[in-house]
């Protein structure tokens, strides 16, 4: 998913996909003249200045996950930092606004409009008469045909890694004069702006040899403010200069260089002064926002050696290590290294005041995903049991409260709230409540206390698992049973978590809860909570856990959620850790799976080895088209195998399917917009995937960056990035452009 008839008011017809009992889909929100879309839960954080107010050149260094792959977005291997490139120097015909929506470019475009529908969809592009290539040739009709060649499917030797919408357009023309772009459809189109952002030149899109490996590592032509001056993959950096052939508002900047630093170590490289602005995660926010408040008394808080007391601090190294005397080297030179730590932090802190903290909410929300393919998960009253046992509303709380951020429950798939087509569906499915969930266990046939055979032995296929292979893999990943955990033995763990979930987010929770990076966040799944809650695999079940257990054909209720176990991955071991409690309140088992983040999408989601998982998607712009991939019905392919698309929870139905094709084919905005939120309440009613709360994103700025920091929706502008300049202040609103 990237970036990003039937009346809307129409009674929707019964939801045939469900069995008897399911919840009837409500009326969709919408049909009121009040906007059900509403404004985004966050809007930028950025520190606004007018133009007049950022100084004239200097270097912003920024950090990237890594150098990328490719510099062709259209390649399978393109990555967040592949995006921020063509961002910077390639033209984009429509860029997305802070609402989430498209919004026509002006330095590219004059004007792009439908001019006609029959008999075909010819759309109209008038282009900016200044609008050249970094070689001095105007952008024109010839770059617009070669990349829709390109980008067709019609010839396999371009190595694609998606053609949504290209496949549509029949031809493109010249239109009146250079400056015009015909573009005639040969089936109706509604996200026809999705197209052509970012634009290639002809040298890259046309001839396969020169998509395939010319756009891989260089981008000879350019038409942004910026220019692709040099990617040293030694030095793990790509440096972009300001484009002196630039028609627009000349770049402030001199030059921006990417420099890819790892997660965690982002903090450090601020306060070494190698960086000026960074996504980080909540443990370097509270270290800045530490540094930026009161001194520090020397107390040892935090930081290195904050677990020893004033006892170990003033135990003689005979007394604390024994009196043999190589013990008492080995705790003095212990404490030297200690010291050099504290000493090291304590200048770190010192250096980081010289940055804040910048904060929004990402285009973008994790969601609990259900695999649907087998096991108990298979049948969806059992889904839609899960779905109902879960407060979203405190899973929320939990990761954005403590950040300071808005903590509202996502009510899309499709969408996010200031999207045009937000539309909040939950009610297809309907909330927390702890008695239907059970009720639908029942109906499934899922009894408490109901006889239980024999459990198979480490290495045989055990309750909820997708097979001996994936249940190998999953050990080795994880690094055998330590990185397993069961939840809901025993019935005390349901009794704590609703007190749990009655109490405010602490400051504890403060400093726990973590953001879960570009797709997923990964550390180890931490112990502790309600009594009882945690064992390692193989410990014998409390007294009664029997009684209280799920079971069917012997078999007891247990699925297996799998989660990442790399750094950083506190959130969402977190949310799973509060989910597992939930569904244990209503009698679902969980076993918690650590893997290697490596395997984490490829050997499980992607494959299927799993029945809950926590995973994000982007929001996009123009859902009807990047979403659909997404939640598309599986279908059996040629060689017997089951093509899924990005269908990761096997969960799908005509209905939907159906429902995609048509918003995809009407050009009435409003219409195509009602087809997307019927689409999104058949996909709550059909329970594959949860979605739960929108991410945090958390920026680390130099406090004298202006107009860059949090983004939120809104698409960068880098000709407006800079550096505040002297005796300047930047505003709490802006506009740049001024």
């Amino acid at each position: 998913m990237s970036y990003d008839g039937v009346g809307l008011c129409a009674v929707m017809r019964s939801v045939a996909f469900l069995t008897a009992g399911a919840l009837a889909v409500p009326a969709l929100a919408g049909c009121s003249s009040e906007d059900p879309a509403g404004r985004p839960l966050a809007g930028q954080d950025i520190a606004p200045a007018v133009r007049a107010q950022v100084a004239d050149g200097g270097t912003l260094r920024w950090a990237v996950d890594a150098v990328p792959e490719t510099l062709n977005t259209f390649q399978a291997d393109a990555d967040a930092a592949t995006t921020r490139v063509a961002q910077a120097v390639l033209p984009s015909m429509f860029r997305v606004d802070a609402n989430g929506r498209p919004e026509r470019n002006p330095d590219y475009l004059e004007s792009a409009k439908v001019v006609e529908t029959e008999p075909k969809q010819v759309v109209l592009y008038k282009l900016n008469q200044a609008a050249v290539w970094s070689d001095g040739r105007e952008i024109g009709a010839a770059d617009f045909a070669a990349q829709s060649r390109a980008l067709s499917g019609k010839d396999t030797a371009y190595w694609t890694a998606r053609n949504a919408g290209y496949d549509r357009i029949e031809k493109i023309e010249r239109g009146a004069n250079d400056l015009e772009v015909r573009v005639t459809f040969a089936r109706p189109y509604t996200d026809w702006r999705s197209l052509f952002s970012p634009l290639y030149p002809k040298d890259v899109m046309g001839t396969p040899d020169s998509f395939n490996d010319g756009a891989r590592r260089k981008l000879k032509v350019t038409a942004g403010p910026f220019t692709l001056k040099k990617v040293d993959r030694k030095a793990d950096q790509v440096t972009l200069a300001r484009n002196p052939r630039w028609w627009g508002h000349r770049a402030k900047l001199s030059e921006i260089v990417l420099r890819a630093v790892p997660r965690d170590k982002r903090a450090a490289e601020l306060a070494a002064g190698k960086l000026d602005l960074a996504e980080i995660d909540p443990e370097a926010v509270r270290r800045i926002t530490l540094a930026a408040g009161p001194r520090s008394t020397g107390t040892p808080l935090m930081g290195p050696g904050s677990d020893r007391t004033g006892a170990d601090a003033l135990r003689p190294p005979a007394v604390s290590s024994g009196s043999d005397s190589e013990a008492a080297d080995e705790e003095t030179g212990a404490r030297e290294k200690q010291r050099g730590a504290v000493a090291q932090y304590a200048r770190q802190q010192t250096a980081l005041q010289g940055f804040e903290v910048r904060k929004s909410l990402e285009p973008a929300y994790t969601q609990l995903a259900l695999n649907g393919a087998d096991g108990p998960l298979a049948d969806e009253r059992v889904r839609r049991a899960v779905a109902r046992a879960l407060d979203r509303e405190a899973l929320a709380k939990a990761v954005l409260r403590p950040l300071g951020l808005p903590a509202e429950p996502v009510g899309s798939h499709l969408a996010l709230a200031g999207q045009a087509a937000y539309a909040d569906n939950s009610g297809a499915l309907g909330g927390q409540d702890t008695a239907k969930a059970q009720a639908l266990l029942a109906d499934a046939g899922w009894v408490r206390g109901g006889p239980v055979k024999e459990e198979k032995k480490e290495g045989e296929k055990a309750a909820g698992s997708k097979g001996e292979k994936g249940a190998k893999a999953e050990k080795e990943s994880a690094g055998g049973d330590d990185g397993t955990y069961i939840v809901g033995d025993d019935d005390k763990a349901g009794d704590e978590t609703g007190r749990e979930q009655d109490k405010e987010v602490s400051d504890e929770d403060a400093r726990n809860h973590a953001q879960d990076g570009r797709q997923y966040a990964n550390q180890n799944l931490k112990q502790g909570g309600a009594p009882g809650a945690y064992a390692p695999k193989g410990t014998a079940a409390p007294a009664g856990a029997e009684i209280n257990r799920l079971a069917k054909d012997g078999k007891a209720l247990t699925l297996r959620f799998v989660l990442p176990s790399g750094p950083g991955s506190q959130a969402l071991h977190t949310v799973a850790d509060r989910i597992s409690r939930m569904l244990a309140k209503v009698g679902i088992r969980t076993e918690t799976a650590k893997v290697a983040d490596e395997s984490y999408f490829k050997d499980h989601i992607a494959s299927g080895q799993y029945d809950l998982a926590l995973y994000s998607w982007p929001a996009s712009a123009f859902p009807a088209t990047d979403a659909r991939p997404i939640y598309a019905k599986p279908v059996p392919a040629a060689d017997g195998s089951l093509n899924v698309e990005q269908n990761y929870t096997r969960v799908g139905t005509d209905q939907v399917d159906q429902l995609f094709d048509q918003a995809l084919s009407t050009l009435d905005e409003n219409e195509s917009r009602g087809l997307i939120r019927k689409a999104d309440a058949r996909i709550w009613a059909a329970a594959g995937s949860i979605p739960l709360y929108q991410r945090p994103q958390l920026t680390a700025a130099k406090k004298n960056v202006v107009n860059a920091g949090a983004f939120g929706f809104e698409t960068p502008v880098y000709e407006d990035m800079g550096f505040l300049a002297k005796g300047a202040k930047a505003a709490a609103s802006a506009s740049p452009r001024k």
